[in-house]
C-alpha cells in the first residue's frame, strides 16, 4: 500500500509538471518568432494582425499597479486584524472568513458586471484603467486576506509574548515580528493575487475597456494583454501568430512581476529583521 501510494503521489506530480511544460512548451514555440524588440515596443496594426504590443502592455502594467496598490495595503491590514486583534471563535470573524471563502470564488464575470456598474457607471469613471484595475484588488483582496491571515496565525506564539514580555504594543508586534516572520505567506498570497490579475480578461472587458491606444492617464481607456489575446485567437481572423507572441509576453510579464515580489519583500524583511 505504501508503494502503490508513493507511486500515485508521484503519478500525479509528473502529470502535472508534463501538463505544465506542455502548455509552456506550445505557447514559446508558437510565439517566440513572433518576439522582438520591435513587437514590443511598437503599435499594433491591422487590428493586431501586425505592427507590436506596447499600448496594451503599458496598459497592462497601469492597471495591475492600481490593483496592488490598492489590494495589499488593504488586504495585509485586514489579515492582521483578523489574526492579531480579533478572536478566532467570534461569530464576526468566523463570518468574515465565509464571506471571503465565497468571494474567492465568484466567477471573474461577476466582478467585471460589479466593476462596470460600480466604478465605471456609478462612481464615474468610466471604461478606464483605474475602473480596471479596482475591479482586479476587489478579486484579488478575498485570496490575499485568506492566504495572508493563515500565515500570520501560524507564526509561533511565543515570538508573541516574547515581544509583548519586552514592552512592545500590539503594533508594533504585529509590524516587528509577525509580519517578517509570515513573509513566505505573504508572498503565496501576492503571487497568487498577481497571476490572477494580470490574466483576467471578463473583469476587464467591462472596466478597462477594448480600446488598443495607448492610454494617457489611469482615467483613460487601455486594453490587456489577455483581453488582446482573447481578441486575437477569437475575433481576429489571421491573428493567431500574433496571440501566441502576445501570450509569450505574457507569461514573461507574470514571471517578472512575480520575481520583483519575491525580491522586494525578501529585502524589506532583511531590511527589518536588521
Amino acid at each position: 500500500m505504501d508503494r502503490c501510494f508513493t507511486s500515485f503521489i508521484y503519478l500525479i506530480a509528473f502529470g502535472l509538471i508534463a501538463t505544465l511544460l506542455w502548455v509552456l512548451s506550445d505557447v514559446v514555440i508558437h510565439g517566440f518568432a513572433m518576439v522582438s524588440w520591435d513587437f514590443i515596443f511598437s503599435e499594433p496594426l491591422d487590428s493586431g494582425r501586425s505592427g507590436g504590443i506596447f499600448p496594451i502592455l503599458v496598459a497592462t502594467v497601469w492597471i495591475l499597479l492600481v490593483a496592488l496598490a490598492v489590494s495589499v495595503p488593504i488586504g495585509l491590514a485586514v489579515a492582521v486584524w483578523l489574526s492579531e486583534y480579533t478572536r478566532q471563535d467570534t461569530s464576526l470573524a468566523q463570518t468574515i472568513r465565509v464571506v471571503l471563502d465565497v468571494l474567492a470564488g465568484v466567477p471573474s464575470i461577476v466582478y467585471g458586471l460589479f466593476g462596470n456598474a460600480f466604478f465605471c457607471v456609478f462612481l464615474g469613471f468610466g471604461y478606464s484603467v483605474l475602473s480596471g484595475g479596482l475591479t482586479l484588488a476587489c478579486m484579488i483582496l478575498p485570496v490575499f486576506i485568506r492566504t495572508c491571515e493563515l500565515g500570520l496565525r501560524l507564526v509561533n506564539n511565543d515570538w508573541r509574548r516574547g515581544a509583548l514580555a519586552l514592552g512592545m504594543t500590539r503594533a508594533a508586534t504585529a509590524w516587528q515580528v509577525i509580519i517578517p516572520a509570515a513573509a513566505p505567506a505573504i508572498v503565496a498570497g501576492l503571487v497568487l493575487g498577481i497571476g490572477r490579475a494580470t490574466a483576467e480578461t471578463a473583469a476587464l472587458i467591462f472596466t478597462s475597456g477594448y480600446v488598443d491606444r495607448q492610454p494617457e492617464s489611469i482615467l483613460d481607456s487601455g486594453r490587456a494583454l489577455a483581453v488582446h489575446v482573447y481578441d486575437l485567437s477569437m475575433n481576429i481572423t489571421g491573428g493567431d501568430a500574433a496571440a501566441y507572441g502576445s501570450a509569450l509576453i505574457l507569461l514573461m510579464l507574470i514571471i517578472l512581476f512575480n520575481a520583483c515580489a519575491q525580491t522586494l519583500t525578501d529585502y524589506w524583511v532583511a531590511k527589518r529583521s536588521a
